[in-house]
This record gives structure tokens, sequence and C-alpha cells, in this order.
């Protein structure tokens, strides 16, 4: 999920496949992928990831990764948000997509984001409302891990660590407590 890209790695505007160059836009901001042709300007921002932590039988619930980065490590079950998705559903469909659990969101844990990477991730807590905990999409195992045997050394990524020690500092799932705000902004 945390991965740090290049600009140079793009070549090439998705509009009429011109030429991009770097160019400074506007004084003080970056540069800018801009198409030498059509003029169209290829903004870079973060790709938003959600995820979600919470508690089963007793313990708090992660992933251990089928898929590189972090394969064999530790996390909370998450991915990346769809286009025109809520980040809300989509930590619900992930979760379900990798351990066969069906879960509700309620607050946010956090938002994590770091120099150099691109995904920003938004992880919420949950409560499970259905399923059976079973190893799916690029995962391995799914496992409930009491608080004081967390598998610290073996966490896939900073945001896993981060956003565990957010969890816990808050009272993480032992009541899992509903936002007061809107479940979604609608404009």
């Amino acid at each position: 999920m945390e991965q740090s890209y290049a600009a140079s790695e793009y070549n090439f505007c998705p509009r009429c496949a011109g030429r991009f160059e770097e160019r400074v836009i506007k004084e003080g901001d970056p540069e800018r992928l801009v198409c030498e042709n059509c003029g169209l300007v290829f903004y870079l921002g973060p790709k938003l990831v959600a995820g979600a932590l919470f508690d089963l039988d007793g313990g708090i619930v992660l992933v251990q990764r089928d898929i590189e980065p972090g394969y064999g490590k530790w996390t909370f079950p998450g991915g990346f948000v769809e286009r025109g998705e809520t980040a809300e559903a989509a930590a619900e469909r992930e979760v379900l997509e990798e351990t066969g659990l069906e879960v509700r969101v309620s607050s946010i844990v956090g938002l994590y984001s770091y120099e150099g990477q691109i995904p920003a991730i938004a992880v919420f807590r949950a409560a499970v409302t259905g399923g059976e905990p079973s190893p799916l999409d690029e995962t391995m195992d799914v496992k409930s891990f009491s608080r004081d045997v967390l598998p610290w050394a073996e966490l896939a990524f900073p945001s896993t660590e981060h956003a565990l020690r957010d969890y816990l500092a808050d009272g993480g799932g032992e009541a899992a407590r509903e936002s007061n705000a809107p479940r979604s902004f609608q404009p």
C-alpha cells in the first residue's frame, strides 16, 4: 500500500498521447507534468486507501498479506478506494473481500500520510455484523490478536503501527462509537 513513485514514470498524456514535460505552473508550487501538445496539467495527487480496525473474539483482527508490498506481514484489512466510492464503503468492502467478515464502520481512527509516499490511509473503527473469518483476496491468514500479543515486529507498514497505537489509545473496539458526523457528504 505504501509506495513511492517518481513523476518521471509518466511520459505521455492520457488525453492526446503527447509527451509530458515538467513545468512550474504557479510560483511556489512544485513542478507539474504538462502535456507539450494539448497543455493538460496532470496532477499527481495521493491515492486514498481505506481500512478498518475492529475486535472479534476478544482481540484485534489483522490480516497477513499474501501480496507485495509487505508479503507475509500483518496489517489491518484495507485497500484502495474506487472512484465514486466513499471511504467508509471502501473500508467495509475491503474487510469483506479480505476476511469474509461484514463490518459497519463508525468513527475514524486516523488519517495517515507520509512524505514521499503515494497513498493517504484512512483507518476507521468498525464493528463486526456478520460472516466468519477466512483468508480471502490477497490474504494468507486472518487472526484476532489479544492486545498483549500484537505482532509489533511483523507489521507491514508504518500506518499499521500508527493506527493500532491510536486505536488502542482511544479504547480500541471495546465500544465501537458512532460518529456525530453524517455517514457521507452529499453536495
